[in-house]
């Protein structure tokens, strides 16, 4: 029993974390939607963060949905185990009551003292009186135990009556978001409204958004297809380098000195290439981690769920992978990372330490990052300016350039994808611990 208490205070812990991370968002949330609703012409923009308000509302709600289970189950095990102490006490009251009399009955001294010298002999005495000694202490010993068992009682129902006032409080939180949700729904009815007469043209305007986020796509599957294959050449040359040299000092050592020298560095080097040409051609679909490059992996593997945000506050607008369109719901929109909305000024950041290996102008206006982890790439598009540049190094949250925003929506809002070789995988999985 104790050990469930234990697993499910620890899962409240939880919870609480989680819930305190989603009302910050919502806070974050409620400031992006105003500043963007002072700007914003086209209902679109204000409905898809409205949207994410929505959903992290509905997550607030099962979130303290889940709090208020937990507790009703923690005040469940508290109300057993104050049953359980009741029926101890009421046996031990009952005991002791039982004891109380029988000492009443024989308290005079003269009666013990007859008990004690009408012994047959001196060993039944004795006995007696040992008898009589430790009738008194359990009687002590079951006063202090009642005494015990009371306060144990006092604590656990004052820990009973904080749960309750806690689970009340988790009750009327929940109806109060749920009334809230409420109004955010119907805002967005409206909205959808205003945006289903112009439905045609925003049918047209997403398709054409898409066709550019698939260009870009590519551009960046080929840049890191590139990265990888220079990482396995390169990998492959120290190989060969190392392979070379051997079988020059074999060869020297092997030959007599007048009849033979040692090959130069260029000489070594030339072979070097020869064996890289004569094996197969490297990959670029995968690299073959070294062993600094598979450290850096390991570490970013490793820190799964804790990366730290590539924004300093910022809240996701679009999630990874393909579903309808929160307006057109029959059509449906990709996504190979995730869009991050955020303040305007703001700057990217590095989720981890890297290497960079491309920067790459998307458009006449913006420009996207990609950093090296090992055989892990991160991506950081829709930067208006950058502060970095192919082959520095890089640490954990440090700025890699200015986050763009646009000049008709007032949207601030950069798209960010994590890879491992060419397979993309899906960046929440990385920031929130899910």
């Amino acid at each position: 029993m104790t050990s469930l208490v234990w697993s499910q205070s620890s899962q409240q812990e939880k919870l609480e974390e989680r819930k305190a991370q989603i009302q910050k968002e919502i806070r974050e949330n409620e400031i992006l939607l105003q500043s963007v609703s002072k700007k914003e012409k086209s209902a679109v923009t204000v409905f898809a963060i409205q949207t994410t308000k929505i959903k992290l509302k509905e997550t607030l709600i099962n979130t303290t949905e889940k709090q208020t289970k937990l507790l009703g189950n923690d005040m469940y095990i508290n109300q057993v185990q104050i049953n359980k102490l009741k029926e101890q006490l009421d046996v031990l009251k009952e005991d002791y009551s039982r004891m109380i009399a029988k000492s009443y009955k024989s308290r005079s001294e003269q009666s013990r003292a007859m008990f004690i010298l009408s012994s047959k002999n001196f060993l039944q005495a004795y006995k007696r009186v040992q008898y009589m000694k430790q009738y008194t202490n359990y009687r002590k010993l079951q006063g202090e135990e009642i005494k015990t068992k009371t306060g144990e009682l006092i604590v656990y129902n004052g820990k009973l009556n904080v749960q309750k006032t806690a689970k009340q409080k988790l009750i009327e939180e929940n109806e109060k978001e749920r009334l809230s949700l409420e109004k955010e729904k119907q805002q967005q009815e409206k909205l959808v409204k205003t945006i289903k007469k112009d439905k045609s043209k925003i049918a047209g305007d997403i398709k054409k958004k898409q066709q550019e986020a698939r260009a870009i796509d590519r551009q960046i599957d080929r840049l890191i297809r590139e990265a990888i294959a220079e990482a396995n050449r390169k990998a492959a040359m120290e190989r060969a380098m190392e392979k070379a040299k051997a079988e020059s000092k074999a060869a020297a050592k092997a030959a007599s000195k007048a009849a033979s020298k040692a090959e130069s560095d260029s000489e070594i080097k030339t072979r070097a290439k020869a064996i890289v040409s004569s094996e197969a051609a490297v990959s670029s679909s995968k690299i073959e981690l070294t062993g600094e490059s598979k450290i850096l992996a390991d570490n970013f593997k490793a820190n799964r769920g804790k990366l730290p945000w590539p924004v300093e506050r910022g809240v996701v607008s679009s999630a990874y992978g393909d579903h309808p369109h929160p307006v057109i719901s029959t059509l449906m929109v990709h996504n190979s990372g995730v869009d991050i909305s955020t303040d305007q000024g703001a700057s990217a950041r590095a989720v981890f330490g890297g290497v960079v290996t491309s920067v790459l102008v998307t458009s006449p206006i913006t420009k996207a990052v990609v950093i090296q982890h090992g055989d892990y790439f991160t991506v950081y598009q829709n930067l208006s300016s950058v502060s970095v540049g192919k082959g520095d190094k890089v640490s954990v949250k440090q700025s890699i350039g200015k986050i763009r925003t646009s000049g008709d929506t007032g949207k601030t809002v950069m798209k960010f994808i994590i890879m491992q070789n060419t397979i993309y995988n899906n960046p929440a999985s990385w920031l929130f611990n899910m």
